[in-house]
């Protein structure tokens, strides 16, 4: 059990962790990606999915236009390929892993991190904390 006063350092440790594991190389998931948001009218959990596709250099590219998507914006308002809805993250996480596909997912890492990335949403919804997607 950590004692309260080492829980700082300890933060701070699996923070640093953390940050390191964020800037190794992840492919992209040719199945596209999402935009997780919190819906704190509806009370709800929000995963929008769009699709892209990607090229040979590893870019990812509008399916219709060709464009490159850019992370740091300046592509045109997209629409959403899917919709996901619901209040915790393990509801949100079901419908788009079960029942009848397609489902619009086809990594491992691209699911384990939309898991994680909906827990926090989830905390941000029971907190009513502004949510930002990592």
């Amino acid at each position: 059990m950590v004692k309260s006063a080492e829980a700082p350092a300890l933060v701070e440790s699996l923070q640093d962790l953390d940050d390191r594991l964020s800037q190794r190389f992840i492919a992209l998931d040719p199945s596209g990606y999402f935009l997780v948001k919190v819906d704190h009218t509806s009370a709800e959990l929000v995963l929008e999915h769009y699709g892209n596709t990607i090229d040979e250099r590893g870019l990812a590219r509008d399916s219709e236009t060709g464009e490159v998507l850019s992370c740091k914006g300046g592509n045109a308002p997209r629409k959403p390929s899917a919709v996901f809805r619901g209040r915790t993250a393990k509801e949100v996480g079901i419908q788009l892993t079960e029942g009848e596909g397609p489902h619009p997912l086809s990594c491992l890492d691209h699911a384990m991190y939309l898991g994680r990335e909906l827990q926090k949403a989830e905390g941000c919804l029971v907190s009513g904390a502004r949510y930002i997607q990592d």
